[in-house]
């Protein structure tokens, strides 16, 4: 049973949904539209793991390069990353790997929030 669900804002639901899914791979679990037809609401998967979005301001700030907000971990980083770059996320740091056995990349979404990728898992 999951207990842990990232919320992520986004200030275009709609773009940030297609993106996601386009450049990282997530799948659309569940939609909840308002009245107007935005996306209020959306929960994104990751194999048994979901990623809550909604409508909310782009960061104050852009975030540093290496100021990640989601690590997910992935089975092939290289063909990940190779996807994010076609998708056109921009690569913050590009596939490397770490001196704790990982394989790691890093690209910003649609609204600059970094996100991080590897082979890593807890």
């Amino acid at each position: 049973m999951r207990s842990i669900y990232p919320v992520l804002r986004y200030p275009d639901v709609r773009a940030a949904v297609d993106f996601l899914r386009s450049a990282f791979g997530l799948t659309v679990h569940e939609v909840h539209e308002g009245p107007d037809g935005t996306i209020r609401h959306a929960q994104l998967g990751h194999g048994d793991d979901l990623v809550m979005v909604g409508p909310g301001p782009a960061p104050a700030s852009r975030p540093a390069d290496d100021d990640y907000r989601v690590y997910l971990a992935v089975d092939d980083v290289d063909a990940h990353h190779e996807r994010a770059r076609a998708a056109g996320a921009e690569i913050v740091r590009a596939p490397f790997d770490t001196d704790y056995g990982s394989r790691d990349y890093a690209a910003r979404d649609v609204a600059g929030m970094v996100w991080s990728f590897g082979t890593y898992r807890p």
